[in-house]
């Protein structure tokens, strides 16, 4: 159901309740699926917030007991829904609606179809024609509130202005498929800084994000000219003064601010979830809550990340308790009194995120520790319902990003769950609308109006399905992706040139984040060495030896070509119908060959040599090789690790680990987009880390769930002991060691029904205890 005539409309709020009063005993269950978001309260309480996304034509459904939240005689269960109707890369451009029952045993107490209907009405506190949140997200968040504003989602007696509903139809409805999120709240554990607000005098030029000046067919939403207020484009009329360090003892809770004044709050962590505030106010006032993951010289800048990271709530005088209803990512909020003064008697973050996970991870180096935690952090909140990018700026599920988040969630988990709703989302539909026969949405659910794409990007897709069969996934989707997959091979065949490599890929090329996006045309060569590890990849998932065989020719003519003496190059330009190989190197480049079979140590030792001895964190201080462009940490670093661990090399994977990721883990408590701050600083991706450590310095080397055995390393990489957990079906495989001289002391468990295998590293003599 959905308000009649409004489906298609962009940014409408419903709200919809019921008033039940279940019998003692009985297990009462909400089932609920809609378009675009909701959420679920009873009695005005938080229950929960969904959907898991599906996708198009696909809606997952979620169950929440309401048991403990019900109480005695009649109660309200609530559900407001948000229906976007825009494209982006975060939820789909699909009519609204609700489609949903409370049951009790076999009883129906109210339901959007039959006898007991919930009451349905559109009390306008959220404003509609507001500008987006970013050029990947949908709207940002604006309310008009008057004390009693939510009376009809607490009191059963409260009068709902109702609205005509009209049935939207059947609709096709999949499980949800994941755990259900972690809402913990999470305070502050301290305000940092007080300042205020003025105008400034000389406004320089606005910057308007692409999301704001670009609205039109392609990236729908309202036009600037129609907008109720555009609060990115205002803050920039004004500057933070007097603003001053809050130190000393005590809750950081509760704060006065007269107009102009702000507050700034630390929630010690970078954390994502929804924003909650408790306000009183005795004049009307304009209150935004702006924030951001960092602070720059001491102050919250929400257009850092391109993002219009600020709420906005006009409030009449009285008390409020608000809360947003989309999930924000913050280390520090800051309250900004605009107009009129109020009262901030209590801040705090209602978290959305993956349930606390299993794995365990310590050491005697603090700082390790510090770097576990801060993926593990990372991993949680980019991984809810599919693999996200970022929890902020996008919150889109992004290939090449899921290839290495998906090791962290086995590791973590000892499970695949996300990782198969991701896969079965792109599963599903018969086609992706505005893209060629055959090839892949760059990241997904998502719409791409303007028929952007990255082509190489699907051949991630590509070696993560064999990955992901490796880790005991569902064969039966394995084999069904099939034919998909060869059809995204008849794709690339079109770009096959004489030489048999690819040649002027169309759209958008990406390798990494580095010079070597700029190095990508005509033939891109780390674009082919990808090539050639999905060719083997898919041969050896579907026992197709052709494949495999065009893979190892392709990778012998890259080489050919590539291979300068010294370095691999990384594009060749067309010119006059003749492909001249460039003089262009990027350390990225490097790494590709090694990890997707082009070389290795005992083919090219003294490439190997440079690559292990010069490169890494500090080549540029060293000063070394400056004609190769460095890698960043999306994703060359992250492929060098593996290539460090492939040789052994845990010492290095460990002073290299703290040497990218330390600050980052210091700074916001999650590892980062950019080896610097320009862009998010929570990236799904770099979740991997904790895979690593695990797999590398507690030396879980290898888990093999269908046959239940486990392989241990362990090696000499300068810790004095290293204890933790990875789990598995059954159970966990529990691992503790300590250095006792040239012997390494340790202790292994594993479930019942599991095999052990345990393996020493060069000098190093393992002595079970």
């Amino acid at each position: 159901m959905w308000p009649a005539g409004r489906e298609r409309e962009m940014n409408v709020t419903a709200v919809f309740r019921a008033v039940v009063a279940p019998v003692g005993g009985e297990r009462v269950v909400l089932r609920v699926a809609a378009s675009s978001i909701y959420r679920v309260t009873v009695n005005g309480r938080f229950v929960g917030h969904g959907p898991a996304r599906g996708p198009h034509g696909f809606y997952r459904v979620d169950e929440w007991d309401l048991g403990a939240s019900l109480g005695a005689g009649e109660n309200v269960v609530g559900i407001e829904v948000a229906g976007y109707n825009a494209n982006s890369y975060y939820l789909l451009d699909q009519p609204s609606f609700l489609e949903a029952e409370i049951v009790a045993g076999e009883r129906v107490l109210a339901a959007t179809g039959g006898e007991r209907r919930f009451e349905c009405g559109m009390p306008g506190w959220r404003e509609q024609k507001v500008q987006r949140y970013s050029f990947q997200r949908p709207f940002t968040e604006l309310y008009r509130l008057a004390p009693g504003w939510d009376a009809a989602l607490r009191d059963p007696r409260a009068r709902l202005e109702g609205v005509g509903l009209a049935d939207q139809g059947e609709k096709r409805l999949l499980p949800r498929g994941v755990a259900y999120p972690d809402f913990r709240v999470a305070e502050p554990v301290a305000l940092v800084a007080v300042g205020r607000m003025e105008p400034r005098e000389a406004p320089g030029k606005v910057w308007k994000d692409r999301s704001l000046a670009g609205v039109g067919p392609e990236l729908k939403g309202y036009p600037e000219a129609g907008l109720v207020a555009v609060p990115t484009t205002e803050i920039q009329s004004m500057r933070s003064v007097g603003l001053v360090a809050a130190g000393g003892g005590g809750s950081p809770q509760g704060r006065s601010l007269s107009r102009g004044e702000f507050a700034i709050w630390d929630l010690g962590v970078n954390l994502s979830g929804f924003i909650r505030a408790e306000v009183a106010c005795r004049e009307p006032v304009r209150l935004w809550l702006a924030f951001d993951e960092i602070l720059r010289e001491g102050d919250v800048d929400p257009l850092r990340l391109h993002c219009a990271n600020l709420v906005e709530y006009r409030l009449e005088p009285g008390e409020y308790s608000v809360e947003t209803i989309e999930p924000y990512t913050l280390r520090y909020l800051k309250a900004i009194a605009v107009d009129g003064a109020c009262e901030i008697r209590r801040v705090s973050l209602r978290e959305y995120a993956h349930p606390p996970v299993s794995a365990r991870f310590a050491c005697s180096d603090a700082r390790l520790d510090k770097l576990f935690g801060a993926a593990v952090q990372t991993f949680r909140q980019n991984s809810l319902d599919i693999f996200m990018d970022c929890p902020s700026r996008e919150r889109a599920g992004w290939l090449c990003d899921s290839y290495f988040t998906a090791r962290a969630e086995r590791s973590f988990t000892g499970t695949s769950r996300v990782e198969r709703n991701f896969l079965e989302n792109f599963m599903l539909p018969r086609a992706f609308e505005r893209l060629p026969e055959g090839m892949l949405p760059m990241c997904y659910p998502a719409d791409h109006y303007n028929g952007r794409f990255i082509p190489n990007w699907a051949l991630w897709f590509v070696v993560e399905l064999e990955e992901f069969a490796g880790r005991g996934g569902d064969r039966a989707m394995v084999d069904a992706l099939k034919g998909r997959i060869l059809a995204l091979f008849d794709y690339f065949r079109r770009f096959e040139n004489a030489d048999g490599l690819l040649e002027k890929l169309e759209s958008w090329v990406f390798v990494e984040w580095s010079e070597a996006n700029k190095l990508v045309q005509d033939v891109n060569y780390p674009s082919n060495m990808l090539y050639a590890g999905a060719l083997s990849a898919a041969g050896r998932l579907y026992g197709m030896p052709d494949l495999v065989a065009k893979a190892d020719k392709i990778r012998g003519v890259v080489r050919e070509q590539s291979f300068d003496g010294e370095f691999f190059v990384d594009n060749a330009l067309r010119k006059g119908g003749t492909l001249q190989v460039t003089r262009n190197r990027t350390e990225v480049c490097q790494y590709f060959a090694f990890y997707f079979g082009l070389a290795n140590p005992g083919s090219d030792p003294e490439l190997w040599r440079k690559l292990r001895e010069d490169f890494g964190p500090r080549r540029k201080e060293r000063g070394l090789h400056p004609e190769v462009h460095p890698a960043n940490a999306f994703i060359g670093n992250v492929v060098r690790l593996e290539l460090l661990s492939g040789a052994g090399l845990v010492r290095q994977i460990l002073d290299e680990s703290v040497d990218y990721h330390l600050g980052m883990a210091e700074r916001t408590g999650t590892l980062w987009e950019h080896v610097d701050e320009r862009a998010s600083c929570n990236h799904g991706f770099a979740s991997h880390l904790g895979h690593v450590l695990l797999r590398d310095v507690l030396g879980v080397r290898a888990v093999d769930g269908a046959g239940k055995c486990v392989s241990v390393r362990l090696a000499d990489c300068g810790l004095e002991s290293c204890s933790g957990s990875v789990p598995v079906s059954g159970g966990a495989i529990g691992l503790s060691w300590r250095k006792d001289g040239a012997k390494v002391r340790y202790r292994l468990v594993a479930p019942a029904g599991w095999r052990t295998k345990v393996d020493a590293g060069e000098g190093i003599e393992a002595v079970a205890e």
